[in-house]
């Protein structure tokens, strides 16, 4: 149960981090800088801290599911 947790804060701050990263650019290229390409950037950059947060919790949602499984089949055995 600890490393499940350990990975949830892991990603977690990662996904913050890389969050916050993503709205400063954003915001950065829409209201500062005139290249569009920034703003696009900073898109990409949200997008993909949310697919990692997402991906985490998939994993530990799947290796608790796992656990259970396990757990039961050796209770009928």
């Amino acid at each position: 149960m600890e490393t499940k947790l350990q990975i949830l804060n892991a990603v977690k701050v990662v996904g913050i981090t890389i969050l916050t990263i993503g709205i400063s650019i954003f915001l950065y290229g829409f209201f500062v800088s005139d290249y569009s390409a920034i703003t696009g950037i900073g898109i990409g950059t949200v997008m993909g801290a949310i697919f990692i947060f997402l991906m985490g919790v998939f994993f530990v949602a799947t290796e608790e599911m796992h656990e259970k499984v396990n757990q039961r089949i050796r209770s009928i055995q």
